[in-house]
């Protein structure tokens, strides 16, 4: 009989750092090779770049700019196999208390386990506790495994586009979803 995993979310620590950024540089290598410019993908993925990831999300996790700026990760066993960050929304046109999903990723090696499913609960949850009522968050308009995901969430395109100049232009849609 195999064993069930211990599978959860939780806050992220100072010593997750580490595992966050080589899951982010090995989820954008494979998820991202066909929507990102190769000389950006290669520039944000090399080694050096590792490091600096693995300094920002130490950062992020230990000195966030407020309260409302959390990172979550998702851990089977004890090990980190996604992560999650959300903050208050920035954009012009966001109501106020809206919050915005930053990233969520998940290991390529531990994908399809559910492990961002749990990601995008927990983060909903601690959000509609803030008493945020909607979550925005920006995708790659080509990303159509994360724009699935979501949109299978209950999450939808509100109109919002934007055009991100990465060497060639590579554009972006908002989606929302209610916490209500």
């Amino acid at each position: 009989m195999d064993a069930i995993a211990d599978v959860g979310v939780r806050p992220a620590r100072r010593a997750d750092a580490a595992a966050v950024a080589d899951i982010q540089v090995r989820a954008w290598r494979r998820g991202y090779r066909d929507l990102l410019p190769a000389a950006v993908l290669a520039d944000v993925t090399v080694p050096e770049a590792r490091d600096a990831w693995r300094e920002r999300w130490s950062t992020s996790i230990t000195a966030p700019p407020s309260g409302r700026h959390r990172v979550l990760v998702a851990v089977a066993s004890d090990l980190v196999v996604g992560f999650a960050a959300h903050a208050p929304a920035e954009d012009a046109d966001a109501e106020p208390g809206t919050a915005e999903l930053l990233t969520i990723l998940t290991d390529p090696l531990h994908a399809r386990a559910g492990h961002g499913s749990r990601l995008l609960a927990a983060t909903a949850d601690l959000l509609r506790e803030d008493g945020t009522a909607l979550l925005l968050s920006w995708v790659f308009e080509a990303d159509t495994v994360l724009r699935g995901f979501l949109e299978s969430a209950g999450w939808a395109p509100d109109g919002a586009a934007r055009t991100l100049d990465m060497g060639e232009p590579v554009r972006q849609l908002r989606l929302h979803t209610s916490l209500a």
